[in-house]
């Protein structure tokens, strides 16, 4: 129970107390829950959905937006920005880009990114509450977060002395696998055709993704594993909804 609770304080704003810091083998299994968190994140925005009057435009998007952002405090949307940032500035320099992650300022490129990630996220929205398809609403999270798990499953993490380090080395290969294939399973048992259209476009996604990576700066940081969960849901949303 705990590693969970420690995937939900890390990866949400949802009020968590912990007794004790986590220990590193703690951070590591945290991470076999991170498609659990995405699930409760999932289902969470599904009931506010619900919740929400159907005859009132595109504002049920917009506060379902709202609402998904508040409850991860945009912490992957801040990756993102990054992640687009370094792209952009570090030239192909892997230092480079590197180093344009650690700067806290947003340039150009990483609000373009932002901009662009939020207006496909509430389109996406608006056409799942107009047809009362909140399947992709659920599983979107459970994907994004299910990239992470597979990113440090098979990536190296290149920031010596990270967070992120720590969470790779002391993640259970073996039980990260059975969670995976646990989730596409169940995705694909329950919401039938449209999350096997998400789960294609997802893997399609973080191929092209660590494919980037890797040629890029050798592996992942925390600000890439941040932006590829924006990236995948993006993807996932997109593919389920246009089947």
């Amino acid at each position: 129970m705990r590693p969970f609770l420690i995937a939900l304080q890390f990866l949400t704003r949802l009020p968590v107390p912990l007794r004790q810091p986590p220990s590193a083998q703690e951070w590591g299994r945290s991470l076999l829950y991170y498609p659990l968190v995405g699930l409760l994140l999932g289902l969470l925005l599904a009931g506010l959905a619900l919740a929400l009057p159907s005859n009132t435009g595109a504002l049920p998007a917009a506060l379902l937006l709202v609402a998904w952002i508040s409850l991860t405090g945009a912490f992957h949307l801040d990756g993102l920005a990054d992640s687009a940032d370094a792209w952009a500035g570090g030239a192909g320099d892997p230092e480079r880009s590197l180093a344009i992650m650690k700067d806290p300022r947003c340039g150009p490129v990483g609000a373009v990114a932002l901009m662009l990630v939020l207006l496909l996220k509430f389109a996406a929205l608006d056409l799942a509450v107009g047809r009362g398809s909140l399947a992709p609403v659920i599983l979107a999270p459970v994907l994004g977060r299910s990239a992470v798990v597979l990113l440090l499953l098979s990536t190296p993490y290149v920031r010596p002395g990270g967070l992120g380090e720590a969470l790779a080395r002391e993640l259970p290969r073996r039980l990260a696998l059975w969670v995976l294939g646990a989730v596409a399973t169940a995705a694909a048992l329950l919401a039938g055709w449209p999350a096997l259209a998400g789960l294609l476009v997802a893997t399609v996604t973080f191929a092209g993704l660590r494919w980037m990576l890797i040629r890029r700066i050798g592996g992942t940081t925390g600000d890439t594993a941040g932006a590829l969960v924006e990236l995948t849901e993006c993807a996932a949303l997109s593919g389920m909804l246009l089947v």
